[in-house]
């Protein structure tokens, strides 16, 4: 019997203690998703989540998640500004997303990650523009994680080569 190689997978996180050190860009980025957060309809989970993108042109956009009560038909912040961008910009190139929440019963402490559903809808968009997404994330207060690409939240990613 043969040994089975082994594949290692690694993902560089920048983790600021403050966000006021983040590059100005992404620290704009952040405060616009930070206010994108009066956008959010979570009257069940009470978790609002918002998200902010900043295109090649620099036109920021945002989103916020939108909930129902049959919670598989919820919205996701993430997709709700790419949906967005894409309807006000069909061919704009997104350099940036930032993303944050806040919960009044139990405030996020370190960053919030995007679920694995929003990782491969932004995957498949750096692969719609042939660039990267860097992705920016926090919590109400503490660290804030900035990674280069979307891609490196779900680095194996189905796309559609497999199609």
């Amino acid at each position: 019997m043969t040994k089975p190689k082994k594949l290692k997978i690694n993902t560089l996180i920048e983790v600021y203690e403050d966000p006021a050190n983040l590059i100005k860009q992404d620290f704009n980025l952040l405060v616009a998703a930070k206010e994108a957060l009066v956008k959010s309809y979570a009257p069940y989970s009470g978790f609002q989540v918002a998200a902010a993108a900043i295109l090649e042109d620099g036109t920021v956009i945002s989103g916020a998640n939108q909930e129902n009560a049959a919670y598989p038909m919820c919205l996701c912040a993430e997709q709700v500004c790419l949906a967005a961008v894409r309807s006000v910009q069909p061919q704009g190139k997104i350099v940036a997303m930032a993303i944050t929440v806040h919960n009044a019963q139990n405030p996020a402490t370190q960053p919030a990650a995007p679920c694995g559903a929003c990782r491969q809808v932004l995957s498949e968009t750096e692969d719609r523009q042939q660039s990267p997404v860097k992705i920016i994330f926090a919590g109400e207060s503490g660290e804030v994680y900035v990674v280069a690409s979307a891609k490196s939240l779900l680095p194996l990613s189905f796309n559609q080569s497999f199609l």
